[in-house]
């Protein structure tokens, strides 16, 4: 067993950007046009969103565990400032608002952090985390108004405060910040907020800013790199018909960095055009879709191959930084106001948005809950750690169109990244909702090596190496390499043939585990197997306990759905859920005497809430995944909970995604609770 735990803690190790490092010296960070450069090795990081304010505090380390055991290697996490200064002067830096402590944990865990401190963050909170009281002064907020940077001013010291012996150069985790969020208006705004930092004592390796939309001035080359994003829908489109806008684009591999979709909203319609210069920088995401949120008026529903399919487009387009927005979901803390964006706030008031949950159907969800996805991107975070000091310099190829229609079909979406005679092959036969064929009598080359004829199935998306470690091709998925010994992984439906750089090849092997390998140090895995590499034997806790619920009030009057502001249905308020039907939920003793349960509900109707002794505690628009609570989170002795359902409208001016329910009128079909640790979402994921 001591063996077991020591290989362990040495495989999750292996996992951090710089693990070794931490414990000697601080290590030298750099960049050019290819990629990071860790004490001079080409590194290739996971990045991994999530915003501590929106979390427990004593949650933090379990959760920031858990990304980690999922190959995130880089924490990035918003500062909102309208989370610790909703009144002027009065910062909060207590409970689960205390950025130091939750800086001080990634450092406990070796994983560095990108802090995004504003002012603006959007990040779908109130004003974009722009205090109310800042708009009551009347000064032109995201501007060079003195007023505004005596403001940004006080807010960078406080948050240097937090985060003083903790700077990279002081041995700490806090590798980069990012000013402000998605601005468009002159680079001259962006370097005056740098100036406030570096006046106050930041000085970090590097900085950043959102590489979208194009600045009206760019700024300066080198003083911030532009980081990209793609999403696989967006609730922020103003449409409210399925797969509406341009986010198709993400699953064909391309040259061009930027996404054209992201923040339609707000932004308009974008050109697939760059900053001047910005080629010139390393290709980096910062936004690339965990999943994504519900809007009151458009509310997605996203697969696990939406997330897998991006990220693996991503890297094969030539990106050497996969940043994932969101890769953990929270809940909207308590403050003086709702803290969520809606309509009718005094700034970025684009979308409602539910008060409390911000889950984000991201691999790990709003109460660090592991979705399919968690497990289906390790396999490609272990190949960016074990390979990316072989992939970073490489270029990207593009064999096939790069300018395609939603739902093109008529080719196989490929591309390959290669230096000297060296090459990974990506291969991507999917698109969100579109059910691309099969592939038949395809040949694949790189490096002057010629695969033989593959069929290729419908959803198939995989990475093949050429040339790699004594394999001349392979046509399995290539996933780790771990002391001498490589990993690969079996694609469904494509026989498996090995052929080494000896002339040796070997056709139709059989996945034989972790144990046997099937030639020489080439190991052969199931999809399954390959999820779970190097993590723990899965202690599944098979727990389904059926609750007890009653109705106690039926529902009264439909309310009058309205157009907000923005052109799009307004979600309901505080007084609209007075005429809610109205359960009584009973909460059995072995379900609220563990820490580790969650409560499922599914239902019927438009959204839902949940109290606890009167208090909101939890809310969600419907969209065919059950809304969901963690039991543990209840004050104690709470023994029953108050649901609250608003009835589903016929026509209702909303997008329902295929798994919604769409019949008008409300009910609950079922409420229970499992396990968190043996999370199975309850819907398997269908893109038929």
């Amino acid at each position: 067993m001591k063996h077991i735990k020591k290989t362990i803690t040495t495989c999750l190790a292996a996992l951090c950007l710089t693990a070794q490092a931490y414990a000697t010296s601080v290590p030298e960070v750099k960049w050019d046009s290819k990629s990071l450069i860790i004490d001079g090795r080409r590194v290739v990081p996971v990045m991994g969103e999530v915003h501590f304010s929106r979390i427990p505090a004593t949650e933090w380390k379990d959760e920031v565990r858990k990304m980690k055991e999922g190959g995130v290697t880089i924490i990035a996490t918003y500062v909102f400032w309208n989370h610790i200064e909703e009144q002027e002067g009065i910062f909060n830096w207590s409970g689960q608002r205390d950025l130091r402590r939750f800086i001080e944990i990634c450092k406990e865990e070796q994983l560095p952090v990108i802090l995004r401190i504003g002012p603006f963050c959007h990040g779908e909170v109130r004003n974009g985390g722009i205090p109310d009281w800042v708009f009551a002064t009347g000064c032109k907020t995201r501007s060079q108004d003195p007023v505004f940077l005596s403001f940004v001013d006080k807010l960078y010291r406080q948050i240097f405060s937090q985060i003083q012996g903790l700077q990279w150069k002081d041995g700490g985790p806090l590798m980069a910040c990012q000013f402000d969020n998605e601005y468009r208006g002159s680079g001259d705004y962006l370097m005056a907020l740098k100036r406030i930092a570096k006046g106050i004592g930041f000085d970090l390796p590097f900085y950043t800013r959102t590489g979208w939309p194009e600045l009206s001035k760019p700024v300066p080359f080198g003083e911030m790199l532009p980081l990209y994003g793609d999403y696989a829908d967006g609730f922020w489109e103003r449409s409210i018909e399925e797969t509406a806008g341009n986010y198709f684009k993400a699953f064909n591999f391309k040259a061009f960095r930027s996404s054209t979709a992201i923040a339609t909203e707000q932004l308009g319609k974008q050109k697939e055009q760059l900053n001047e210069g910005d080629e010139q920088y390393p290709y980096f995401t910062c936004e690339l879709g965990g999943g994504m949120m519900q809007a009151y008026h458009r509310r997605p529903f996203v697969y696990p191959e939406d997330a897998y399919s991006m990220a693996l487009v991503k890297l094969g387009s030539g990106s050497n930084l996969l940043g994932y927005y969101m890769y953990h979901g929270g809940t909207n803390p308590e403050g003086l106001t709702w803290l969520n964006e809606m309509q009718r706030t005094i700034a970025t008031n684009y979308n409602d948005m539910p008060v409390k949950n911000y889950d984000f159907q991201a691999p790990l969800g709003e109460f660090g809950q592991t979705l399919p996805h968690y497990y289906q991107l390790r396999k490609l975070h272990l190949f960016m750690h074990d390979y990316g000091e072989m992939l970073a310099p490489m270029e990207a190829t593009f064999p096939c169109p790069q300018d395609i229609s939603k739902g093109d079909d008529s080719f196989l979406r490929w591309s390959y990244r290669s230096q000297d005679n060296s090459a990974f092959i990506f291969i991507n036969n999917y698109e969100r909702l579109q059910n691309l064929s099969a592939k038949r009598g395809v040949r694949l080359s790189a490096c002057g090596v010629k695969l033989p004829k593959l069929n290729i199935p419908a959803g198939t998306m995989c990475i093949l190496p050429v040339n790699i470690d004594g394999i001349r091709y392979a046509t399995a998925q290539i996933i780790a390499k771990r002391d001498g010994k490589i990993y690969m992984e079996q694609i469904k439906g494509i026989p498996t043939t090995i052929a080494m750089q000896n002339g040796k090849v070997l056709k139709n092997l059989k996945p034989q585990g972790t144990t046997k390998p099937v030639c020489g140090n080439i190991y052969l895995l199931t999809s399954q197997e390959a999820e779970r590499l190097f993590l723990p034997p899965h202690a599944k806790e098979d727990i389904r306990i059926e609750v007890e619920y009653s109705k106690v009030k039926e529902a009264g009057q439909l309310r009058k759905i309205t157009i907000g502001a923005k052109g799009v249905a307004e979600e309901p308020t505080d007084e609209d859920f007075d005429n809610a039907a109205v359960y009584k939920i009973t909460l059995p003793s072995e379900a609220i005497s563990k820490s580790n349960r969650l409560l499922s509900i599914e239902y019927q109707g438009d959204c839902a809430r949940l109290y606890a002794n009167g208090k909101l505690i939890a809310d969600q628009f419907q969209y065919g995944r059950p809304f969901m609570f963690g039991l543990w989170r209840l004050p104690e002795g709470t023994t029953e909970l108050e649901l609250r359902i608003l009835p589903l409208q016929p026509d209702m001016p909303v997008y329902l995604p295929r798994e919604a329910d769409k019949t008008a009128g409300e009910g609950v079909k079922r409420i229970y609770v499992q396990c968190k640790k043996s999370f199975i979402t309850p819907i398997d994921s269908s893109n038929s």
